[in-house]
């Protein structure tokens, strides 16, 4: 969800340090990779280098890391559970704590779920992962390469950001030759920031920050393609991010970039008939099974489907049940609607996160 507040308002609001607005919107600045209330104390930001969010989980997917001054995630009122919980998320942001580690420590997994859902618009565990996505997600705003002597150099200079970077993206970039690296960035985009990355030979990945199957897709990229993966945009991450900006604007209906996306003989077959679905058209299940060749294939199809690695790009969003009704979608149900009005040229409206 986007800040609905008026940017000047925002604007006024944060350079005052008016804390009566704490909690009504969040401003991520641009140069640090960290996301403050509006009266946080401290040195104020250019207007020109922050951007607004409607809620925390916003900044957070959006890759941006809690103040440590304000803090942003803490609530008036909020029980000594949550604070002992959230202190030790600060201090092993890489880590992931199950529901039975949850109820050895003596918490309810279920009263943990239920607060974060009604307090932070998401689950303990999707929390967690956001927070280890901002960690890693600080490394690649930066845009330049990272080196063990970075990494090593203290706490604010990311050697706290290691682990979740390495766990995230599976290993740091070394001296390995350009030809053999993943580029990775965030694009920004109306249905939220995205992951994007790419090989020498084209885009391998673009998926939606805040999707559960994020850190799968990574894993996954990395072991296709072996290479370490580099915090930085290559031409072809160029590319899809103009391209992306066309789309969304109405003035591009056909994806030019070059795509890599290797995967078993049946899955790329599946891939490619989704490639053939026109801008505006949408297909079946049944119809993109029998356009392959194997109309007894539908579950196989629609596991392939969702196992699309490039979203929008390869338009995975066109597949719809036979009766007509959406059907799933890895990046939400008001995602898919909102691209498949995009795409019919009818009125848009900006989906909530």
């Amino acid at each position: 969800m986007t800040a609905t507040l008026p940017t000047t308002e925002m604007e006024r609001a944060y350079l005052a340090g008016d804390a009566t607005y704490r909690g009504l919107f969040f401003l991520g600045v641009k140069t640090t990779g960290i996301f403050c209330n509006p009266g946080c104390p401290a040195k104020k930001p250019l207007p020109k280098n922050v951007e607004y969010f409607g809620s925390a989980r916003d900044a957070m997917t959006a890759g941006y890391r809690p103040c440590k001054r304000c803090e942003p995630l803490r609530k008036e009122n909020e029980p000594d559970w949550i604070k002992t919980l959230l202190t030790e998320v600060e201090r092993d942001k890489a880590a992931g704590i199950k529901d039975s580690e949850l109820a050895e420590r003596g918490f309810d997994p279920t009263t943990v779920r239920r607060y974060f859902q009604r307090t932070y618009g998401m689950t303990f565990q999707a929390f967690m992962r956001a927070r280890r996505l901002s960690q890693a997600m600080t490394v690649i705003r930066e845009g330049r390469g990272i080196d063990d002597a970075v990494f090593e150099s203290g706490y604010e200079s990311h050697s706290g950001f290691r682990d979740a970077f390495v766990r995230a993206f599976g290993k740091t970039p070394g001296s390995t030759p350009v030809e053999e690296r993943v580029f990775v960035s965030r694009i920004q985009t109306p249905l939220g920031p995205m992951v994007a990355a790419a090989t020498a030979e084209g885009v391998c990945l673009l998926e939606f920050a805040d999707r559960r199957m994020l850190e799968k897709q990574l894993t996954t990229v990395g072991k296709l393609f072996g290479g370490p993966f580099v915090p930085e945009r290559n031409s072809h991450l160029e590319r899809l991010n103009d391209e992306l900006t066309a789309y969304f604007e109405k003035k591009l209906i056909r994806f030019n970039v070059p795509l890599v996306f290797p995967g078993t003989p049946f899955q790329k077959r599946v891939w490619e008939a989704l490639l053939n679905i026109e801008h505006g058209q949408t297909r079946s299940y049944e119809e993109l099974a029998t356009s392959i060749g194997d109309s007894k294939a539908v579950r196989a199809v629609g596991h392939a489907n969702g196992l699309n690695r490039i979203a929008i790009v390869i338009p995975c969003h066109r597949v719809v049940n036979k009766n007509g009704k959406l059907g799933g979608y890895g990046g939400g149900l008001r995602r898919k609607e909102y691209l498949l009005a995009l795409e019919k040229a009818g009125e848009v409206q900006i989906a909530s996160q």
